[in-house]
């Protein structure tokens, strides 16, 4: 089902049932496909913020209650490498999308363990700070708003490239108040110079414990992009089946006419900003809730299949946690691997990461500079 409009599939077939409009109807093998990868990210969410609390991990945030729209995102986008394929630049609260996208729930909870294993970052990062070359995936850096200055590098070589793939980027409404934000609208409307740039928005009504409220003075955030002639759309991201429609004409915009579109999903907050503030849960509407809801009414499920959906995702966290735990957690001197890249320095000061005389560093390297006392490669020496 990846990458196909859904609503061409149901009225090509015209033999699934769904759910949608008459217009727009996700049938219902795409709906159960949903359901189960958000509720596989659901509970593997909670049981990394039981990680967190146990001393199993030390620091959880994610995404829950961002489900309903990550999942569909995921399903959606044209996995590879290279540029012919969708590059996506995440933000720190994408698991669903990456569930969604093929990632095993081990692999997202070996960044938690911060464990040797961690195929990301090799037990360094933070959980949800995904990179995967395969899968056009930059790194996810917890310096928030920097993949909005990014993204217009990808979609530049896709554009000259050609094909239909374009650049996806992600970042919270608190991330658009940073300079990156705009800079991705300004580099990529250029006159002649559009790319094809899909922004997306996850509005959850908070920058940690800021509300959007006290810092956002326009309507809707998508507005920012009308001065550069962006078109965008307002989403309920607690909708799985309208989210799924909206990104998928959003992705078609981007694929054909090579310009960028915004979309602003409004989700829900489930359990704080991070565990440095709890992860208490919050009162806002649950998608998951509100999916199976819809799902019992569309006689999609009965309840006795939504309890073994949630009974076979338990199972799978549980065994995947069991797995993780008893593997390997990095040393202390793998803390040389993978910093810094290759140099021709290596070879005069193989164990010194900084570029200069290991003698210079044991006395004290600021006062040598600025006196000159340090002696450089060759003997030639620093002068401060």
């Amino acid at each position: 089902m990846r990458g196909k409009p859904a609503a061409a599939v149901a009225k090509r077939t015209k033999v699934a049932p769904g759910l949608g409009t008459a217009d727009d109807v996700l049938p219902a093998g795409t709906c159960l496909d949903v359901h189960r990868h958000m509720a596989r990210a659901r509970a593997m969410e909670e049981r990394m913020i039981k990680m967190s609390k146990s001393g199993e991990g030390y620091f959880w945030l994610g995404g829950p209650g961002e489900e309903a729209f990550n999942v569909p995102l995921g399903l959606q986008v044209k996995r590879g490498f290279g540029p012919d394929f969708d590059f996506v630049h995440f933000h720190y609260r994408n698991s669903a999308t990456m569930i969604a996208m093929g990632m095993t729930l081990e692999d997202s909870i070996r960044q938690m363990a911060m464990t040797a294993t961690d195929p990301f970052s090799v037990g360094r990062n933070f959980p949800g700070h995904f990179a995967r070359k395969e899968w056009n995936i930059p790194p996810v850096t917890s310096v928030v708003g920097t993949q909005w200055a990014k993204a217009p590098g990808t979609a530049h070589v896709q554009k000259r490239h050609g094909g239909d793939g374009i650049t996806i980027v992600i970042g919270g409404d608190g991330g658009t108040h940073e300079g990156e934000f705009q800079s991705c609208m300004v580099w990529s409307t250029r006159p002649g110079h559009e790319l094809p740039v899909l922004m997306i928005v996850m509005n959850n009504r908070w920058g940690i414990s800021t509300s959007a409220q006290s810092q956002h003075a326009e309507e809707n955030i998508i507005d920012r992009g009308k001065p550069f002639g962006i078109p965008g759309a307002v989403v309920d991201g607690n909708d799985p089946v309208g989210g799924w429609f909206a990104i998928h004409r959003a992705m078609e915009y981007c694929r054909t006419e090579r310009r960028p579109f915004l979309i602003e999903a409004q989700v829900s907050r489930l359990y704080g900003h991070s565990s440095s503030s709890g992860a208490p849960r919050s009162n806002d509407p649950d998608c998951l809730v509100l999916f199976e809801k819809r799902l019992l009414e569309g006689g999609l499920l009965d309840q006795a299949r939504i309890d073994s959906v949630h009974a076979a995702a338990e199972d799978e966290v549980a065994q995947a946690v069991e797995q993780v735990l008893l593997e390997p957690k990095p040393k202390p001197e793998d803390v040389e691997k993978f910093t810094y890249a290759p140099s021709p320095v290596d070879a005069v000061y193989p164990k010194d990461y900084t570029g200069l005389p290991e003698k210079t560093l044991e006395i004290d390297p600021i006062r040598n500079l600025r006196d000159g006392a340090g002696q450089g490669i060759n003997g030639t020496p620093y002068r401060g």
